[in-house]
């Protein structure tokens, strides 16, 4: 049956300025992909990063390449071969396993052939600011379980220990986005460590990531930016414990459910987590979370508003996905 496909750009206003080590900002610019065969509906959202050369508009434009190529029969497994991974794969990618859902009358962990996820604990984040406005930030989110203290080099331990003095009984990951050296990395991670950190994402740049080859770890770290899909998996045992899966990275949930399986297998913890977009972008990482050691799906919660049948969020938890909203 003929499928036809549709492409849109959409800005949704934050809460605040989210701010970390690259930058900030107030809105989040994502790209939909919806295929529909006239009676099913199937729609994957994306959000591209400048970090990885990507921009909503050189986006929205390789997926609307491909609009003939859907026309005429191009299926979930053909998008692996002719989009690279990446932001436009993930929505034309999510946006077929929903519509095969739809289609086969089934949720898509059950195409999958997984259990029905169970609501899961997801992190909070805090943006990168002064400590004072940190730890006033730390206070006003003390009840949630998990923050993700967004850090950004000089004045790093400061902020986390006014994080710490806000919030003192959750669980804390700081995450660098590639602003220390390994000078500082050496620094920190001590005293990190004994203000119950239990996760550092991404310290040093990933093309300079090698420097933590054969240094101590005694908090666990995470590959992000250092970790896109399988092809990026070689060497990442011996710097990293722990790897962020983001669909915008692997570019898609095709790729992401096999480098789950794969860094699993090397001996690697897996962290599934997103960029800033809303419950129609997170609710397939859903799908990854029941293996996952730390789950940082907070995307809506930064966004002033999120759209209809969005994921439901209570306690620190984030709950499946309704089918109205996507698989």
């Amino acid at each position: 049956m003929a499928c036809r496909l549709t492409v849109s750009r959409e800005t949704w206003p934050l809460r605040g300025a989210f701010t970390i080590s690259r930058g900030s900002r107030t809105t989040a610019e994502v790209v939909v992909a919806e295929i529909t065969d006239g009676e099913f509906h199937g729609r994957g959202e994306c959000v591209p990063y400048a970090r990885y050369g990507e921009t909503v508009a050189a986006v929205a434009a390789a997926i609307t390449e491909l609009a003939g190529a859907v026309a005429e029969g191009l299926t979930r497994q053909d998008v692996q071969r002719v989009l690279r991974p990446g932001a436009a794969r993930n929505a034309l990618d999510c946006a077929f396993w929903d519509l095969e859902a739809k289609r086969a009358g089934q949720r898509a962990w059950q195409l999958v052939g997984l259990p029905p996820p169970q609501p899961m604990t997801t992190a909070y984040t805090l943006s990168l600011d002064t400590p004072e406005a940190m730890a006033a930030a730390a206070r006003a989110a003390r009840d949630r379980p998990i923050l993700k203290v967004k850090l950004g080099g000089a004045g790093d331990l400061e902020r986390v220990r006014a994080v710490r003095s806000g919030a003192p009984s959750a669980a804390l990951i700081v995450d660098a986005n590639e602003a220390w050296t390994p000078a500082l990395y050496d620094e920190l991670v001590p005293q990190l460590h004994g203000l119950g950190v239990q996760l550092i994402e991404q310290p040093l740049p990933a093309q300079a990531d090698g420097a933590l080859a054969g240094r101590p770890r005694p908090v666990p770290v995470c590959a992000d930016e250092s970790c896109h899909d399988r092809g990026s998996l070689a060497g990442l045992a011996e710097r990293y414990d722990v790897v962020n899966v983001k669909l915008d990275k692997t570019g898609g949930l095709t790729e992401a459910l096999a480098l789950v399986q794969t860094a699993a297998a090397a001996g690697l913890g897996i962290m599934v987590g997103c960029m800033i977009g809303t419950s129609l972008a997170m609710a397939p990482a859903i799908l990854l979370g029941a293996t996952a050691r730390f789950v940082d799906l907070d995307g809506p919660l930064l966004l002033a508003g999120d759209r209809a049948a969005g994921l439901s969020y209570a306690n620190g938890r984030v709950h499946p996905p309704d089918a109205a909203l996507w698989g």
